[in-house]
C-alpha cells in the first residue's frame, strides 16, 4: 500500500518526468502495483460476499433467499482459490522485459533449400499470429532462398506485451516432411532458427554516433524501379566493447526496408540498440536459466525446442511436452494455446522458486 501511494505520486512529480529512464520505470512498476491493488480489492469484497451469504444461510427463514445465498456461496468459493493464485503470481516480480516490443529474427538451419522454405513458413505463421493480435510487424532485412522462403529475415513487431509472449518461440524449430526438392518421396529433418531479442529504448544502452561509418547501396529486388536506382539501403558498421568479454567486436547491420533512407538508417540504429541491449542482457538471461530446470523461456538459443512433423500432421514442443495434431491450423498462425501452455509452465515454476 505505502509503496503504491509513493509511485502514485512520484509519476506525477515533474523532475520525476524529466528524467525519462526513471519516469519509465516507476510508470511500469505503478501499472504492476495497480494490477496488485485491483486484486486485493476483489478478493477482500469477495471474503465479504463470502461472509454475507453464510450469514444468510445461517439466519435466513425464507427458502428463495437461502437458495440464491446458497448459488453465491458456490460461486464466491470457486472463485476464491482462482483469485489467490493470481495473487501469488502477482507478487512475483514481473520480467522487467515482457512489457517490449521485439525483434524477431529466423534463419534457415541445416537442411539447405528446404530449410529456407521451412524459415519461410514459419515467417508466415508469425506474420499471420501477430495480425491476430493487431501487433504491427515490419521487416527490417531478408534474404531470400534460392527456392524459395529465406535464408535470413529480421523484423520488428510492435504492440501490446510483444516480447513477453513470443520470447517462448526463441530456439531450433525442426520439421520432418517431404521437400519439394526430393523426387523420391523421402521425409527429410531440416531445421530453422527463431531468436526474440526484446527491444531497446534509446535511452537502454549508450552508443556514441559519431563512431558509426554508414555506406549506402541500391536495394535490390522487388518495388519498382526506384529501389533499383536511388541509394536507398543503408550499412552501418560499429565497434562494440562487449562489457562481459572485454573484446571490441565488429557490428554491421543492414536495412533495405523502405525507399526512404533516413527511415532506413533510424531503423538499422533501432536494430544496433537491440543488438547492443541483448549482448550486454546475456550475462542476466543465462543466470536466470542456470536456475531453471525447464529452460521454458529463457536460455540456449541452439536448443531444439519444437519439432513439425508433416506426415502424421502433428507439433511436440519439447520443454514441456506439448502435442497436437493440428498442424495445417498451426501453421496459420494458430499458435496461441501451444504458448498458453508454456506460461502456465513457466508460472509454475516461478512459483517454485518463490516457495509461494
Amino acid at each position: 500500500m505505502a509503496r503504491y501511494e509513493e509511485v502514485s505520486t512520484l509519476i506525477t512529480d515533474p523532475n520525476v518526468i524529466a528524467e525519462q529512464k526513471r519516469y519509465v520505470k516507476l510508470t511500469k512498476e505503478y501499472k504492476e502495483l495497480d494490477n496488485l491493488m485491483k486484486a486485493r480489492k476483489e478478493y477482500m469484497q469477495l471474503l465479504d460476499n463470502l461472509n454475507e451469504a453464510k450469514d444468510i444461510l445461517a439466519h435466513e427463514s425464507d427458502p428463495e433467499m437461502k437458495e440464491m445465498a446458497k448459488e453465491e456461496l458456490d460461486t464466491y468459493q470457486n472463485r476464491l482459490p482462482e483469485l489467490e493464485e493470481e495473487i501469488k503470481l502477482l507478487l512475483i516480480p514481473a520480467d522487467p522485459e515482457d512489457d517490449r516490443n521485439a525483434v524477431l529474427e529466423i534463419r534457415g538451419g541445416t537442411g539447405g533449400d528446404e530449410a529456407a522454405i521451412f524459415a519461410g513458413d514459419l515467417f508466415r505463421m508469425y506474420a499471420k499470429y501477430c495480425e491476430a493480435k493487431g501487433w504491427k510487424l515490419e521487416v527490417s532485412s531478408a534474404n531470400e532462398g534460392a527456392a524459395g522462403g529465406f535464408k535470413e529475415i529480421v523484423c520488428s513487431v510492435t504492440g501490446e506485451k510483444v516480447y513477453g509472449t513470443l520470447k517462448y518461440e526463441s530456439g531450433v524449430h525442426r520439421v520432418q516432411r517431404v521437400p519439394a526438392t526430393e523426387t523420391q518421396g523421402r521425409v527429410h529433418t531440416s531445421a530453422a532458427s527463431v531468436a526474440v531479442l526484446p527491444e531497446a529504448e534509446p535511452f537502454d544502452v549508450e552508443i556514441n554516433e559519431g563512431e558509426i561509418k554508414w555506406d549506402t547501396f541500391r536495394s535490390g529486388g522487388a518495388g519498382g524501379q526506384n529501389v533499383n536506382k536511388v541509394e536507398s539501403g543503408v550499412r552501418l558498421r560499429y565497434n562494440w566493447k562487449n562489457p562481459n568479454t572485454g573484446v571490441v567486436e565488429e557490428i554491421l547491420i543492414e536495412c533495405t526496408e523502405t525507399r526512404d533512407q533516413p527511415k532506413n538508417k533510424e531503423r538499422a540504429l533501432s536494430r544496433l540498440r537491440t543488438f547492443i541491449y541483448d549482448k550486454e542482457h546475456q550475462k542476466y538471461v543465462d543466470d536466470i536459466a542456470s536456475r531453471r530446470k525447464t529452460m521454458v523461456s529463457t536460455g540456449d538459443r541452439s536448443a531444439k525446442i519444437r519439432t513439425y512433423n508433416y506426415p502424421q500432421g502433428r507439433i511436440t514442443d519439447h520443454r514441456i511436452n506439448y502435442t497436437i495434431y493440428n498442424l495445417a491450423s498451426f501453421m496459420d498462425g494458430n499458435i496461441q494455446d501451444c504458448i498458453d501452455h508454456l506460461i502456465v509452465a513457466e508460472n509454475a515454476e516461478r512459483l517454485k522458486e518463490s516457495e509461494l
